[in-house]
C-alpha cells in the first residue's frame, strides 16, 4: 500500500562542491583519454581536499609511448577544471594546488577480464523519469539543480561577486493525496547554502 501523504527532500550540489569537482576532473581526465585513443581504458577516482588534489587509478593505452605523454598531462588537465570551476582562493587555487597523480597501467588481470568477458570493475546506477515536469526529472531535483544553475551564472558574471564555488540547495516538497505522476502539491521549503 502506498503512502499518499509524505514529505519529499532532493538535494543537490554546485559545481565547486568537493564531489562535483572531484567528479569533473575524473571526466575530463577520462575524456582526455578517449580524445587520444577511442578504445583507451580508464578507471579514474579523484580525491580533493584543502589546496591538493590526487588522482589515481588505472588506465591503459594501446601505444605505451602514448600512456606516458597522457601521464604528463593530467596535472594540467587537473587545473584547467579547478580554474573553468572559479577556484582561486588562498586554500584553494588551480595555480597553487598540490596535484598528485597516482594514476598507473591498467591491471593484466583486469585487461584480461575486460577483453574476454566485456566488463572489468562495474558499479550500478539507478534513476527514474516521471511526468512531473517537462525534462522528465521529478519536480524537487530538477528545480534544486536550477537554483544552482541561477547561482553559478550571477557568481561568474560578476553579479553576485560575494559567491563563491561550493554551495548546495536543497527543495522539500510535501506532497498530499497524491495521485500517480502527479506533480508535488506544496513547497515546503527552499534551503540554498552559499
Amino acid at each position: 500500500m502506498s503512502r499518499q501523504n509524505y514529505i519529499f527532500t532532493s538535494e543537490s550540489v554546485s559545481e565547486g562542491h568537493p564531489d562535483k569537482v572531484c567528479d569533473r576532473i575524473s571526466d575530463a581526465v577520462l575524456d582526455a583519454f578517449i580524445a587520444e585513443e577511442p578504445n583507451a581504458r580508464v578507471a579514474c577516482e579523484t580525491f580533493a581536499t584543502t589546496n591538493r588534489v590526487v588522482v589515481g587509478g588505472e588506465v591503459g593505452l594501446s601505444d605505451p609511448a602514448h600512456l606516458r605523454a597522457m601521464m604528463g598531462r593530467v596535472d594540467g588537465i587537473v587545473r584547467d577544471c579547478i580554474k573553468d570551476i572559479g577556484y582561486e582562493q588562498d586554500k584553494f587555487h588551480w595555480k597553487t594546488c598540490e596535484v598528485t597523480n597516482l594514476l598507473h597501467s591498467q591491471s593484466a588481470h583486469i585487461a584480461q577480464g575486460v577483453d574476454r568477458d566485456g566488463a572489468g570493475d562495474q558499479g550500478i546506477m539507478f534513476g527514474y523519469a516521471t511526468d512531473e515536469t517537462p525534462d522528465l526529472m521529478p519536480a524537487p531535483i530538477l528545480y534544486s539543480h536550477a537554483i544552482l544553475r541561477r547561482l553559478a551564472e550571477a557568481r561568474k558574471s560578476g553579479a553576485e561577486p560575494t559567491l563563491r564555488p561550493d554551495a548546495k540547495s536543497q527543495l522539500r516538497g510535501a506532497e498530499i493525496g497524491r495521485r500517480a505522476h502527479a506533480a508535488p502539491r506544496r513547497q515546503v521549503a527552499t534551503v540554498a547554502a552559499l
